[in-house]
């Protein structure tokens, strides 16, 4: 794999999190094997086989890492089912193995092949680890295809499927049978009304509650925050009002001329967007020293992130969330014109959205020119999502089209202070250079994490991502043969922790850093290093490298025990983990030795 920094998006931290891979996801489950029993919930929407929609190459049945790309697969193909079932058959063995014990797969597809998924599922996960077959109405209205054409006595087809399928049923868990002991809740604070977690203050709905959309003044720092794009405050006025004033200070209402209702600002404060800094105004200093007094107690429940310097959040109480009701099988929704989001603590009735919403969601940040007709909707996936990943959870797409559930994980991060992460992985249409993981997933998700949407400025999710693209099979002599900084490149992908059997979220140390060894660092502040000068170079760790190494880290500021990727170890201490290249690197890709690529010990 080889990162392109152009089209990644976000801090380097938050890069470190979220993966978006370019390629055939056959060969990405396979050099990602090194996640095998590490993903919570694999959440995809395959080709349906509604013609030309999919390739197939047949000898893709001996070596899956055969780079031909197949024919197209048309629907006068009389064998396009058995076809269709050998091209998924592979991937979803793969899927399968690298889900944790309680981990489930959950997915789309529609009645063309319904049946035939479903009978290789129930011999792949077996019958008695099906959760759900979920049937979602992805049409609001009623329409003259094939089978519901008038006066041929059909049935206008306006449902799809959603298969759920858990890898072990006995240690699976459904999110909402009580919504009161789902989420990430604790009590940092010691309220006395119990454990909460921080919720989006806002819901849908400016258009039709425009006397709900105003801004409020921070008492921490004397800036504005307005509701996000077509959201209003989700509490009464009074009731938003009462909950600043528990910081300390009195709050006034007060017009601005902005085209929104009265603003809630310090009583007494001048328009913060007349100073060059509002800190300057005396009376955002007196609210700010009463403010950060409060921050040694009982927190509001209209709390500020950050320390105060952050935006807005509401406190949602376990003991005060309503009961949440069993899924049920049929998702209906009632909502199709405006971009709705599911209630961050209870639903009242399912939901799913439709495909046109999920359209219209994609043309709202990449603009209409999309060529998508058919989008699953963000409402649909977040609800799998939050059915089926906990709060700090990896999400796996192999098939990620335009990248609504990389979307759907860092909006829900957003909102609720969840830590879900993302792999997505998508090839595109190599054939025409059209990668849609390039021209369509990574802007998306690019405009998503920035706020920068074609229909206008939103609220940037803070998020990120690092887009790599699969280049080709990994093996000993490509390994050997590459570069030092494509190298470091597969080593921050490869890298897997056996003492905590999790892959590592390395943070990449610039190239341009001034650094020769050091590449990367992990969360406990541990370098790693790469004695590396070409396969015929000088690639040993000796006592001469380990103290470059270790001088390095000291000017990184890292600490002691440095982990070190080279040939030969021909220099033992103590305070190094050592990792022989190319053995350990196609041992952490998870490439079996004696050449089977998808060798699993079941």
């Amino acid at each position: 794999m080889r990162t392109v920094k152009k089209y990644s998006a976000g801090p380097v931290e938050e890069q470190a999190k979220n993966l978006v891979i370019e390629g055939d996801n056959l060969q990405a489950m396979a050099t990602l094997y090194r996640e095998r029993g590490q993903v919570d919930l694999i959440l995809t929407d395959p080709p349906y086989n509604t013609g030309n929609d999919w390739r197939y190459n047949d000898k893709w049945e001996d070596d899956p890492n055969d780079s031909g790309l197949g024919e197209w697969v048309s629907a006068d193909d009389g064998a396009r089912h058995t076809k269709w079932m050998r091209f998924m058959w592979p991937r979803l063995q793969v899927m399968r193995s690298m889900l944790k014990p309680g981990g489930v797969l959950a997915i789309c597809i529609d009645h063309r092949e319904l049946f035939r998924l479903g009978q290789m599922l129930d011999e792949l996960f077996r019958q008695e680890n099906r959760l759900a077959i979920i049937n979602w109405q992805r049409s609001a209205t009623r329409r003259n295809d094939k089978g519901g054409q008038a006066g041929q006595g059909g049935v206008s087809v306006a449902t799809e499927y959603v298969l759920v399928y858990a890898r072990d049923r006995d240690k699976a868990i459904t999110g909402v049978e009580d919504r009161r002991d789902y989420g990430s809740y604790r009590n940092p604070d010691g309220d006395p009304q119990g454990d909460w977690y921080g919720v989006d203050p806002f819901a849908p709905g400016a258009p039709t509650h425009p006397g709900m959309v105003y801004a409020v003044q921070s008492p921490f720092t004397g800036e504005l925050h307005y509701p996000p794009g077509n959201k209003c405050w989700a509490n009464e006025k009074v009731w938003v009002k009462a909950r600043l004033e528990e910081w300390g200070s009195t709050y006034e209402e007060r017009e601005l001329g902005d085209g929104r209702r009265p603003a809630l600002l310090l009583k007494g404060s001048t328009d913060p967007r007349t100073l060059q800094d509002p800190l300057t105004d005396p009376v955002v200093l007196q609210a700010r020293k009463r403010a950060l007094k409060q921050l040694d107690g009982v927190l509001p429940q209209l709390y500020f992130t950050k320390g105060g310097a952050g935006r807005p959040r509401r406190k949602a109480y376990r003991e005060q969330i309503k009961q949440g009701l069993v899924p049920t099988t049929f998702w209906a929704s009632e909502e199709h014109g405006d971009l709705v989001e599911l209630g961050s603590t209870s639903w009242a009735h399912a939901e799913s959205g439709t495909s046109e919403v999920g359209a219209r969601e994609l043309g709202a940040v990449v603009g209409s020119s999309h060529g998508f007709e058919t989008v699953k909707p963000l409402k649909l996936f977040r609800k799998i999502i939050q059915l089926w990943a906990p709060p700090d959870g990896l999400v796996l797409d192999p098939f990620a089209g335009s990248g609504t559930t990389g979307h759907a994980v860092f909006a829900m991060n957003h909102e609720v202070e969840t830590t879900r992460r993302c792999i997505l992985i998508e090839q595109g249409r190599p054939d025409k250079r059209d990668s849609y993981a390039r021209t369509l997933m990574a802007d998306r998700l690019r405009r998503v994490v920035s706020g920068d949407w074609e229909s206008g400025k939103r609220e940037g999710l803070g998020s990120g991502f690092r887009f790599v693209t699969l280049d080709k099979k990994v093996d000993a002599d490509a390994l050997l043969s590459m570069e030092r900084e494509d190298l470091a490149e597969t080593i921050i992908v490869s890298h897997f922790d056996p003492a905590t059997r999790k892959r590592d979220a390395l943070v990449r140390v610039p190239p341009d850093a001034g650094y020769k060894h050091l590449v990367a660092y992990n969360n406990q502040n541990e370098g790693f290093f790469l004695i590396w000068n070409g396969a015929k170079g000088n690639t040993d760790f000796t006592e001469a490298t380990y103290e470059a190494c270790a001088k390095e880290a000291r000017a990184a500021r890292l600490g002691q025990r440095y982990h070190v990727y080279a040939r030969l170890y021909r220099f033992q201490t103590s305070n190094v983990v050592f990792y022989q290249i190319p053995d350990r690197i196609l041992m952490d890709f998870g490439l079996d030795l004696r050449g089977e690529p998808y060798h699993d010990e079941s």
